[in-house]
């Protein structure tokens, strides 16, 4: 067997992890990919025989490579015109076996990957290698180049500092189902009173367009204040939009579609029954 045969079989037995990691750093599907793909050129070089856990060597480099790529995005994030939200992960409800490199990025909600914007690239990574992939705070000082001692610390902190965006609860595929047919119903027949009785009284809706889609500039709070708005911009969408109840990173969702082109992906947060929070990623670079 070749070296390039055996590496590539290796590297492929470990891809949805490592693109699990990479997402969960960027918070973008599509930079998580590049960033898999160029550990994979690296490694394709690399003598199996002079690695010690092939495991360890590919989590370190993805990690690292993550962590020079957010280094360097952070600063164009603070000048994003309007909020930043995540690249959703969607999957449709009853649509199937998503594949192990999505269903693993669907460990992250849009409200914890949100959160994390808050964390520094190395606190950042720390707590998605403890808390998502379980690994000991040795591995972890080893990948990021500190002491076992500060990384338990940067992980305390880190969850500290994300705890207002963990999942709150699972919502199965029925009681979606209703409360999203619910939400369409009022939508399309502009009740703004029954729109607001599915939302809790303190909803926040988040926004992003991203300066290419027609977004609000900053969230809007309030169950009646949002309703209004969703029923105000309804007009906005593409004529022939066909709408889709989905899963993104796991949550309940909706999905707008024209001519097989995503126009529009929303996610729900669902607590006690009614709706939390509302993040709508408008933005067509995020959407492909």
């Amino acid at each position: 067997m070749s070296r390039t045969h055996a590496n590539t079989e290796v590297f492929e037995s470990h891809r949805s992890r490592l693109v699990g990691i990479a997402y969960g750093m960027l918070g973008t599907l599509m930079d998580a990919e590049d960033i898999v793909q160029d550990v994979y050129l690296r490694w394709a070089d690399v003598d199996l025989t002079t690695v010690e856990s092939p495991p360890a060597y590919l989590t370190t480099m993805t990690t690292r490579r993550a962590i020079n790529v957010l280094t360097s995005a952070r600063h164009r994030r603070e000048s994003y015109v309007g909020p930043w939200l995540p690249e959703p992960v969607v999957v449709e409800i009853d649509g199937g076996d998503p594949g192990a490199a999505l269903a693993l990025a669907e460990q992250y909600s849009l409200a914890m990957l949100t959160a994390m914007e808050r964390l520094n690239p190395v606190e950042r990574a720390a707590l998605i290698l403890r808390d998502v992939f379980d690994l000991e705070y040795g591995e972890i000082a080893d990948i990021v180049d500190k002491s076992p001692a500060n990384c338990r610390q940067l992980v305390a902190r880190a969850r500290d500092h994300v705890a207002d965006g963990r999942k709150r609860g699972y919502v199965d595929d029925s009681a979606a189902r209703l409360l999203l047919g619910e939400y369409l119903a009022a939508v399309v027949t502009d009740d703004v009173d029954r729109l607001a009785r599915v939302f809790a009284e303190d909803v926040v809706l988040w926004a992003d367009g991203g300066g290419k889609a027609r977004a609000a500039r900053h969230p809007l709070h309030g169950a009646d204040r949002v309703a209004r708005h969703l029923i105000g911009v309804r007009p906005q969408t593409p004529p022939g939009t066909e709408v889709r109840l989905v899963r993104v990173n796991g949550d309940p969702g909706v999905m707008g579609v024209v001519d097989g082109r995503r126009v529009g992906v929303i996610a729900f947060e669902i607590v006690d029954g009614r709706i939390q929070s509302v993040r709508a990623i408008l933005n067509p670079d995020k959407l492909g």
